[in-house]
């Protein structure tokens, strides 16, 4: 893929559309109908790989991990004639962009989902846990990125590194969390109570972290340069914190509950959305942060919220989110993992993913009175990747933190511990069997 982007750069930009075939001219040599044929693709792909999936009870998250990877070089890509008529080099930067700009506007409706004050009013119970679901895989990462660094990662930045590492092993996807939980009928029970407000913790530390990070991968010529983006991205967040509470609150007050919202308000909310990602971007940590920040400290009362998650969902994570999957499964290549020591790696990658969230979020729980069963189910909840651990991975191999095959090994940790979630909570746990119950046990005090 690195020779594909020095390709691209080489090449003169495609138009955007072309006079048509009675005009002597190939469509798909120009940018808006090869981007077209591309979603087209991109759309029937993951949607008959979900439908396949759909009696294992997988989220859709899965059959778009596969369907990228099986889409890039890992599968049909290793057909050049197909990779260079359908996904040509010079053609990535419009889908990356395309790509990129639906992720600015989902993570945005992530950072909606999230309610500050229910996250301040967490009891022990649940911030217990989530400390333990980030602490223990994070030191785990880190000792991991060691190994790595000694094989497969020689020459790495040892700081960006580490820490890229740390957030890999340590992330719950809280939204692909909350789909499993809504498929398997535990949103509103205790179990999945808890669990969402674990993943909501641990979602908001990841993300300081992998901020962290980002600003340590920086390629500036001084050591002081990472200090001051990490410092300007703080005072965004503070400048934020400051101005967008009272603004979106006086919004609130003319987008009263049960009237139709004023579309000027949307469009305005999405033009800020789109400022805090150009703010960020500049900055140095990434457009992701901006959107994600805006959406965390929008007031959830009103109705603009609501207008907004109608208005934008559907299109962001039917249509652009997919487009993120197959350009992240295009840098993805199974085949460079190759030889024993490589596949041995990713044993203990994908081993000390699952045991590093696991074993200590099941150990607190049960500290804090929760039964071995539901304890052991809440670990293997928590122990959920998808789509933001793939969004810390693309962004450490963009930066050059991660290269091909570490990349590789970790997308395929991702998938696997997000695969295994749902079967594994339906064997040991059995919600059918356990909602029929009235007498149903509730997960124990709030003493840890």
């Amino acid at each position: 893929m690195a020779s594909n982007c020095a390709d691209a750069r080489n090449l003169p930009p495609m138009k955007a559309t072309s006079n048509g075939i009675f005009q002597g001219e190939i469509p798909i040599d120009y940018a808006l109908p090869l981007l077209v044929i591309q979603i087209c693709l991109v759309l029937l792909f993951t949607r008959a790989l979900a439908y396949l999936f759909k009696p294992l009870k997988q989220p859709r998250v899965i059959a778009e991990i596969v369907g990228g990877i099986l889409l890039g070089p890992s599968a049909l890509g290793r057909n050049k004639t197909y990779l260079h008529a359908v996904f040509p080099a010079r053609s990535l930067t419009v889908l990356d962009t395309l790509a990129n700009l639906g992720l600015m506007f989902f993570l945005f409706l992530i950072g909606l989902e999230l309610d500050l004050n229910s996250l301040f009013r967490t009891g022990k119970k649940a911030l217990s846990i989530a400390v333990a679901g980030i602490s223990l895989p994070f030191g785990l990462g880190v000792g991991v990125s060691f190994i790595l660094r000694r094989t497969i990662s020689e020459g790495v930045n040892a700081g960006p590194f580490i820490v890229f590492m740390g957030v890999a092993m340590s992330i719950t996807a809280f939204p692909v969390l909350a789909r499993i939980l809504a498929e398997l009928k535990l949103l509103t029970t205790d179990i999945g109570k808890t669990a969402m407000s674990a993943a909501a913790v641990n979602d908001v530390v990841a993300w300081i972290l992998l901020g962290l990070a980002v600003a340590l991968s920086g390629s500036g010529r001084s050591p002081l340069v990472s200090l001051w983006i990490f410092l300007c991205g703080l005072g965004f967040i503070t400048l934020c914190s400051l101005v967008v509470p009272p603004v979106f609150r006086w919004t609130a007050r003319r987008c009263p509950d049960g009237e139709p919202v004023d579309e000027v308000y949307v469009c305005a909310t999405l033009g800020v959305v789109l400022a805090a990602g150009f703010v960020t971007d500049a900055i140095g940590i990434h457009a992701l942060f901006g959107a994600f920040v805006i959406g965390v400290l929008i007031p959830k009362e009103g109705a603009l919220p609501k207008a907004l998650v109608e208005k934008v969902e559907d299109l962001v994570s039917g249509l652009f989110l997919p487009l993120y999957f197959v350009s992240s499964g295009l840098k993805t290549n199974v085949a460079s993992i190759h030889g024993t020591k490589s596949w041995a790696l990713l044993v203990l990658v994908v081993f000390t993913a699952c045991f590093g969230k696991i074993f200590g979020t099941t150990v607190v729980s049960m500290a804090c009175k929760i039964p071995f069963v539901e304890a052991l189910t809440l670990g293997i909840l928590m122990n959920t990747k998808g789509l933001v651990e793939l969004i810390v991975l693309n962004i450490g191999k963009d930066r050059g933190v991660l290269n091909d095959q570490t990349f590789a090994i970790l997308v395929l940790m991702a998938l696997f511990t997000t695969f295994i979630a749902t079967p594994l909570v339906v064997v040991i746990y059995n919600p059918k069997k356990r909602l029929t119950k009235s007498d149903r046990p509730e997960l124990g005090s709030e003493t840890c």
